[in-house]
């Protein structure tokens, strides 16, 4: 692990004082830093906690909204839910796919831009049907709305980039 890891991970263990009770908060950290939980970050955790790697591991993989893969900078969620499902959901998905060259597989693109994930509701049943980009909702969403979210979100990308 590189002295920049180390630092970041000190960084993030220092900020809280709760000790062992912190486990989650320091993950999401974690998370929030990486866009996923590496597993060189759960072994310095683990140590520098006292905690086993297991039981890392085990609270990790029981909440959903851990990873332990890599993610996009761009994490498109579509929701399948009923609401969503019956008013084609599913064709939105298959563009998104389609346009990033995904598949049921394989959930991001090579160059770490997008994921995407089927989840089950969002909870925005009356805007159906609804895909969620990084917490911010797209109501009345089509397949053909997918190319314009796309080329909007590579613009922002872009400007973020440009803007180092």
């Amino acid at each position: 692990m590189e002295q920049v890891q180390k630092e970041t991970l000190d960084r993030i263990l220092e900020s809280s004082d709760c000790g062992n009770a912190a486990l989650i908060p320091i993950m999401q950290e974690i998370q929030s830093e990486y866009r996923y939980l590496p597993r060189y970050a759960l072994e310095y955790i683990a140590e520098k906690m006292d905690i086993s790697i297991a039981k890392i591991y085990s609270v990790a993989s029981f909440y959903e909204n851990f990873s332990l893969e890599p993610k996009g900078k761009y994490i498109i969620r579509v929701c399948d839910g009923t609401a969503c499902h019956v008013r084609k959901s599913i064709p939105i998905l298959n563009a998104l796919r389609a346009n990033l060259s995904l598949s049921e597989e394989k959930h991001t693109t090579d160059d770490m831009l997008f994921t995407v994930e089927a989840v089950s509701c969002i909870g925005a049943c009356g805007l159906a049907p609804v895909i969620a980009v990084n917490e911010e909702m797209h109501a009345a969403m089509t397949p053909e709305k997918v190319q314009t979210l796309l080329a909007d979100l590579r613009k922002e990308d872009e400007a973020d980039e440009s803007n180092c």
